[in-house]
């Protein structure tokens, strides 16, 4: 059996964590932008907020620019209905709440795929100390940029960088809009935990459980079918990108705990 793994940070709180994440981000050149009200100012698609990425919603779709090309938040966010509902999961697992904070950065058309692994990767492993031996990575199964991108900066065997062919992997704002592949990272709190790693029959489990998400959005979809890609400009990579991690997911592999509601 695995034993824990203690990070060697003085973090005992999610207040901890997500200042943290804030000044992590903040000393790689990223906005610090504060959480938007959890009900959508200029939104009538949502009754509440869902997402990190919402408040930036009409970046990501071109209606609107902001005076920093990078950024990063701690959004408050409620998930109980619509399409990312969370409801019918409380108290049945130990990583689903309604009401919770989503740490994100994000990136409109500056840095793309290598530089956001490498981001997510070096605040996990070196930052916050986390074993790697303990991370998963998973790709869209036909990604392979992203593929290669995770052997070369993190070090991980082939055998957990797992290609996923569902629409788990795959993000998309709605049927119109902005979409892409998705790269997320799981954690594996050990044997003593019912469950298998990503992919798997036992997918369901709690002992990999997702801690972090990176959405890469190059491509534009109509209609829920057509795809074309969606870059902005021919100097930069794609459309844009985001990143997000669940502050109470990243409390509980911090503290080896795996129910997050105390």
């Amino acid at each position: 059996m695995q034993q824990p793994i203690y990070m060697p940070l003085n973090m005992t709180s999610t207040n901890d964590i997500r200042r943290s994440f804030l000044d992590y981000f903040e000393k790689n050149g990223h906005a610090r932008v504060p959480s938007a009200p959890l009900v959508p100012q200029n939104d009538p698609t949502l009754m509440f907020v869902n997402a990190g990425m919402v408040p930036f919603k009409n970046v990501f779709t071109g209606l609107e620019t902001k005076p920093y090309s990078t950024a990063s938040s701690s959004q408050k966010c409620v998930r109980a209905g619509g399409k990312h509902n969370d409801l019918d999961n409380v108290g049945y697992t130990a990583r689903h709440h309604t009401f919770f904070e989503m740490l994100g950065n994000f990136s409109f058309g500056d840095y793309f795929k290598d530089r956001a692994i490498e981001l997510a990767w070096n605040l996990i492993t070196r930052e916050w100390g986390i074993s790697a031996d303990r991370l998963t990575a998973t790709v869209y199964h036909t990604d392979d940029e992203a593929f290669d991108l995770w052997k070369k900066i993190s070090g991980l065997p082939d055998s957990r960088i797992i290609r996923i062919p569902t629409k788990d992997n795959f993000w998309a704002m709605g049927d119109d809009g902005p979409c892409g592949p998705c790269s997320e990272i799981f954690y594996d709190h050990g044997d003593h935990i019912a469950g298998g790693p990503p992919g798997s029959p036992d997918e369901d489990g709690d002992r990999f459980v997702e801690i972090w998400n990176l959405v890469f959005m190059q491509f534009e979809q109509a209609a829920g079918r057509s795809f074309r890609s969606c870059r902005r400009r021919a100097s930069t990579p794609a459309w844009a990108w985001s990143a997000y991690l669940r502050c109470f997911r990243v409390c509980m592999t911090i503290t080896i705990r795996t129910c997050s509601v105390r």
